[in-house]
């Protein structure tokens, strides 16, 4: 009779706590959508924003000084990790997404207005490089404040398909950055292209973002506290879990920026491919992050018993395709191969993202659980992810190997797998909110 009374009177609540859950999913997928596709687009435009603001006369050097700042916007994450983390884990997660959104809207803006350097000369390096420090203090507390948001807003059974929205924000970013770029490369001439093209998907990008801050603001919270620093209790009490989880974290990110971000340059570049159909990589790679992500997220994670089975088996595959896919990229080069090939690598290498997101989530208590998920996703993508483009034009300049992506990408799998093995899991009926 208890149980039936109770079952009644929670009853009510079933299709407001649906509705919570609708609005959390909306307001976090819109603010890291946005974040992504600004990173997206850059990443594209990488060789025409470097000729626009970095005239410098090697050939090369407009490239890496455009991929350098691509790269210093992920030098702000930790800093943006740990201070906005924080934030979260005492004035609630609500109150850091909020800041988060602004900030990046803020940062999207200069880069999108601010004039050539022909223009404004030293002013237009300097306006740029300031634009991408906002965006990767936003983006190094966006993750941490709203995966943790999308964990707590579900009930334990169904974690895996709140979190898969993380990702799947992602893979809608890549998909309509890239679209954006194929579309433009193919409608507007060289010219136009570099001179003003480049400009309009972060124009596009900022209509985003009035949306996404109001809806943020509306959101119900699902945490706050009154308890001391995170920081000082994660690297007090956890900082053996977070070195284990940062290197954790190196593989997929890895992955993540050579096949997502890189992979267009690389084809332009390396394989002689047109620039607009080799976007098409782009677009195969958010598209099959959508699909793996919400495949893996609505019907296997939740009836799994255990996260790091899954991560395993999916990391190794990705793993196994990437060195016999340069190989056929270089031997027979084809927007066909190319875009296959991203498909595969993409599609095993996000079914197992959320499980790794909840693993890590899952090892720390709820008052410090957006900053150590901040501090480790964002150091993690900083050091080995937001510089891996740069990275590999630089060892493909010095040494001309043109599977210097593939030893990159399984040079940083092989630190996860390890790390994976090494990491603990909590075992799924002490996955409860205090994280005790």
């Amino acid at each position: 009779m208890q149980d039936a009374a109770t079952s009644l009177a929670d009853a009510p609540s079933a299709p407001r706590r649906r509705s919570v859950q609708t609005r959390t999913i909306i307001a976090t997928s819109a603010g890291n959508a946005l974040e992504m596709f600004d990173f997206t687009v850059f990443s594209y435009f990488a060789a025409l924003i470097g000729k626009t603001f970095f005239p410098v006369d090697s050939g090369v050097g407009p490239l890496l000084l455009a991929m350098a700042t691509f790269g210093v916007g992920f030098v702000m994450r930790p800093l943006g990790g740990i201070l906005i983390g924080n934030y979260a884990d005492r004035a609630g997660r609500r109150a850091a997404l909020t800041l988060t959104i602004q900030l990046m809207i803020a940062g999207t803006a200069i880069i999108a207005l601010t004039p050539s350097y022909a223009r404004i000369g030293v002013v237009a390096p300097v306006l740029v490089v300031i634009g991408r420090l906002l965006q990767g203090l936003s983006a190094g507390g966006e993750v941490g404040a709203s995966t943790t948001l999308l964990m707590e807003s579900g009930p334990l059974s169904g974690r895996g398909f709140m979190v898969s929205w993380q990702v799947i924000s992602q893979g809608v970013a890549a998909l309509l950055g890239a679209l954006c770029g194929a579309l433009l490369s193919a409608v507007l001439s060289a010219d136009a292209l570099e001179s003003w093209g480049w400009r309009i998907p972060f124009l596009l990008g900022l209509l985003l973002g009035p949306v996404g801050f109001y809806i943020r603001r509306h959101l119900d919270e699902t945490h706050t506290s009154a308890r001391g620093s995170a920081v000082r209790e994660v690297f007090t009490h956890y900082l053996g879990r977070v070195v284990l989880g940062t290197l954790l974290s190196v593989g997929c990110t890895s992955t993540l920026y050579i096949f997502v971000f890189y992979m267009p340059a690389y084809a332009v570049r390396t394989l002689h491919l047109p620039m607009a159909t080799s976007l098409l990589a782009g677009c195969a790679s958010g598209l099959s992050m959508i699909v793996a992500a919400l495949v893996s997220g609505r019907w296997i994670i939740d009836r799994l018993p255990r996260r790091k089975p899954m991560i395993a088996v999916t990391w190794l595959v990705s793993l196994a395709c990437v060195y016999p896919a340069f190989r056929l990229l270089i031997a027979a080069p084809s927007v066909e191969l190319m875009v296959a090939i991203v498909i595969v690598v993409m599609a095993f290498a996000t079914a197992g993202s959320s499980a790794f997101l909840l693993l890590i989530m899952e090892a720390f208590p709820q008052h410090v659980r957006a900053t150590a998920l901040a501090t480790i996703y964002s150091v993690g993508v900083t050091v080995f992810g937001g510089f891996a483009q740069f990275n590999v034009t630089w060892l493909l300049h010095r040494t001309g190997d043109p599977m210097s992506p593939a030893w990159y990408v399984l040079a940083c799998g092989a630190v996860s797998m390890l790390a994976l093995w090494r990491f603990r899991e909590r075992p799924a009926d002490t996955r409860d909110d205090d994280g005790r």
